[in-house]
């Protein structure tokens, strides 16, 4: 079922939200070579904490950690470890923060040093297919709107379009109804109404689309090893439009 979040329910998303895009302002500038994935979590839990809220991620279904940390072919789910970021390396972390009981939830990619022209081309045509299914996100249109914009947009640019992962809806719960995958036919699949509230994220290749999980059974890499992108907001569906609730802190 599809809820519909009060004016209330709105304003505790925006907080959760507001402390995902805090989290990941305080994160940025530690993202360089020769941190481990384990201390930016650490970091992330104990910042989470000190704004009132809890990481949503930590024991969901069992996940061990605060962040989803994947590097280059991790495309989500990636379990922080003593592992070292590399001066070119791309890294993708996943923060999700719960406030009096509703959640927050985005991602996003960031380059560790000097990265590959490839690497480069790949962040920047993810992150715009974000804001290409994110600009359908209005009363009316439908899921299937916000797919076929960001596949749309990964085909025009080459990038492999995974169909096995999809953005969700976020409320009281971390993944709510409905699905939002990254490929699909404009004008089909369920409609935008106002509170609806949506988190949509395309995970794109710079290879096939095809992936595989690693023996710890979180991590989902690309199973031709090409490196992959991972950007994601919480969206709320207004009146006339759409309202980005984790949008990025100046």
């Amino acid at each position: 079922m599809i809820s519909i979040k009060s004016d209330w329910e709105i304003e505790l998303m925006r907080e959760a939200s507001l402390i995902v895009a805090k989290t990941h302002k305080y994160l940025m500038p530690k993202i360089k070579p020769g941190i481990t994935t384990l201390e930016l979590d650490r970091l992330a839990e104990e910042f989470i904490l000190n704004n009132s809220a809890t990481p949503s991620c930590k024991n969901y279904n069992g996940f061990p950690a605060t962040l989803c940390i994947s590097i280059n072919d991790e495309v989500v789910h990636g379990i922080p470890s003593k592992r070292k970021l590399k001066d070119g390396d791309i890294v993708s972390i996943d923060i999700c923060a719960c406030y009096k009981g509703y959640h927050g939830d985005s991602a996003w990619t960031y380059k560790v040093g000097n990265v590959s022209e490839e690497k480069s081309y790949l962040m920047e045509h993810t992150e715009k297919a974000l804001y290409e299914g994110i600009e359908q996100v209005k009363p009316g249109n439908r899921i299937g709107d916000i797919s076929h914009a960001i596949e749309s947009y990964a085909n025009r640019y080459n990038l492999g379009v995974i169909r096995e992962l999809v953005g969700h809806g976020v409320g009281n719960n971390l993944h709510e109804d409905p699905e939002v995958p990254n490929y699909g036919k404009a004008g089909t699949g369920p409609v935008l109404k106002p509170g609806m509230v949506i988190a949509i994220e395309p995970m794109l290749n710079l290879g096939s689309p095809f992936i595989e999980i690693l023996d710890d059974d979180w991590t989902v890499v690309t199973e031709d090893s090409s490196p992959s992108a991972h950007f994601e907001h919480t969206v709320l569906v207004t009146e006339d439009g759409y309202e980005i609730l984790t949008k990025r802190v100046i």
